[in-house]
């Protein structure tokens, strides 16, 4: 390994993961700017963007090695840089989406993704009728075919758009054929050995969330008190026995 690699390596092991999942909030508000023609940004008007503090800003962009410069700011041109290499983006990585359901044909469909550097590379499902079938110029195979896509193409990044039951089944077969890193979509909480990464997309838990915030904004949730109809609680006596 040469000096870059090992200090790239060396690097990317001390950055926290909370700071790691800030950089790509980041790098996106830093689009933002290098598109309005802004040259330099300071912490302020990052944190800003970003919605945290310049402090944490500047914590988390001293794990990089920028420390900006005083009345000056941050080079956005450099920082973009630096964070995309952080993150792995100075090249593409291909993706492979298991489910040609209705999620998995509007995720192969999103023309981000390969703007970003993740082009759909493959579509899988296990219903024979959509087998052969194709979406957005990609052929739907079978997931059977899995490991030899896996071993054609190297490293990828595979996606999880199936129905909840067979979530896991997929996650195991992924992880089997050498993925490593993988992004479930479905609704269904699934396990990976040691040294795959998973990352969870809800969005009936993200619905949920803003559900809270709607209901305080409206004035906090019901209950017996306030509302007559509310259903009774399990901790109420009158409430019916489950079982």
């Amino acid at each position: 390994m040469d000096r870059y690699a090992r200090s790239v390596a060396e690097r990317s092991r001390r950055i926290p993961e909370a700071t790691v999942a800030r950089l790509p909030v980041y790098l996106r508000a830093l689009v933002e700017e290098s598109d309005a023609k802004a040259t330099t940004i300071s912490s302020e008007r990052l944190a800003e963007l970003a919605g945290v503090n310049a402090a944490k800003v500047r914590k988390d962009l001293s794990y990089l090695g920028s420390y900006g410069t005083r009345g000056v700011g941050y080079d956005v041109e450099y920082l973009m840089f630096q964070m995309s290499r952080e993150l792995g983006l100075t090249h593409d990585w291909p993706v492979i989406i298991v489910g040609a359901g209705n999620l998995g044909h509007a995720l192969a469909n999103y023309g981000g993704f390969r703007d970003r550097g993740f082009p759909v590379a493959a579509l899988l499902d296990a219903d024979p009728s959509k087998v052969g079938g194709r979406i957005q110029g990609i052929d739907v195979r079978a997931v059977d075919d899995l490991d030899d896509l896996v071993a054609e193409l190297g490293s990828v990044i595979g996606v999880i758009a199936t129905p909840a039951v067979a979530a896991q089944e997929v996650a195991d077969r992924m992880a089997s054929a050498g993925i490593t890193s993988i992004l479930n979509f479905a609704p269904a909480v699934v396990t990976v050995p040691d040294g795959v990464s998973l990352r969870k997309v809800d969005l009936a838990v993200e619905l949920q969330i803003l559900s809270f915030y709607q209901q305080q904004r409206d004035g906090g949730p019901d209950d017996e008190a306030g509302n007559p109809d509310a259903p009774a609680t399990p901790t109420d006596p009158a409430a019916p026995a489950v079982g």
